[in-house]
């Protein structure tokens, strides 16, 4: 049988030929075949900026030590942690790196053969918004369902969008139905804790919290602000984590 079967019994077309019956029938592989078909509709490349990007190049290779040992560890077990839909985020200020390093995690998740589909939020719910259009290529449950389906769904900037509830509501949509499908998410945010429940909702940064866990800070001034005109300062907001304290669904201190 062709190599381009995985289950090593069709032609690689998805089908079989019943002799007996004269006609042709779903291979095994049909149903993974038509989530990837799904899933290119929207898998998108890596930007021009970070298709160099790597753990040996600056500004990744002058970050803190504990926190590139955790990266490290999600990209060395990226098939393991995409199929169990185990996520990462993270939090911190302006040029602190947060896109480099989620940016990192989605080529190595390419690298791997799995879709990875990356937006940034504003990015993602303009083309939410253009399925309302006449001429649009996709409804919004269709939009929704291939958003889904990616094996990696790499969102920059979230609470960057103005809040309303049809925006609430498209972003839980997309996190929760993520989260009961055991689909990963990578995502960046220079809110704290509570500053990011105000912009996007409770339900939606417990979904987040399920899926990806505590946030990793970023701590550091802006590296795209030549460093002479640097100013100083706190970049994550003191609520953004809760140093040794045990998480509640929302990641809040338990009382």
């Amino acid at each position: 049988m062709s190599p381009l079967c995985p289950d090593n019994r069709c032609d690689g077309s998805g089908f079989l030929w019943d002799e007996e019956r004269r006609r042709a029938k779903p291979c095994s592989c049909r149903p993974a075949r038509m989530a990837r078909k799904r899933a290119g509709a929207v898998a998108g490349r890596l930007p021009k900026r970070f298709r160099e990007v790597s753990f040996e190049r600056e500004p990744v290779a002058s970050m803190n030590d504990a926190l590139l040992r955790e990266v490290r560890g999600y990209v060395r077990a990226i098939d393991q942690r995409l199929d169990e839909g185990r996520g990462i985020w993270f939090v911190g200020g302006v040029g602190t790196g947060k896109t480099t390093l989620a940016m990192l995690i989605s080529k190595a998740a390419m690298e791997a053969d799995r879709t990875v589909a990356i937006y940034s939020l504003p990015r993602l719910l303009a083309l939410l918004r253009d399925t309302y259009d006449d001429d649009a290529q996709f409804s919004l449950n269709e939009l929704i369902d291939r958003l889904c389906s990616v094996d990696l769904l790499h969102i920059d900037d979230v609470g960057a969008e103005q809040s309303s509830a049809w925006v609430l509501e498209q972003l839980y949509t997309i996190v929760n139905t993520r989260y009961e499908d055991g689909k990963a998410l990578v995502l960046t945010t220079n809110l704290g804790q509570e500053a990011l429940v105000d912009q996007i909702g409770p339900r939606t940064v417990s979904r987040i919290y399920e899926i990806c866990g505590m946030p990793l800070p970023m701590h550091g001034a802006d590296h795209r602000v030549p460093q002479h005109m640097r100013v100083e300062g706190p970049v994550v907001d003191e609520d953004a984590i809760w140093e040794g304290a045990a998480p509640s669904r929302y990641g809040r201190p338990l009382d």
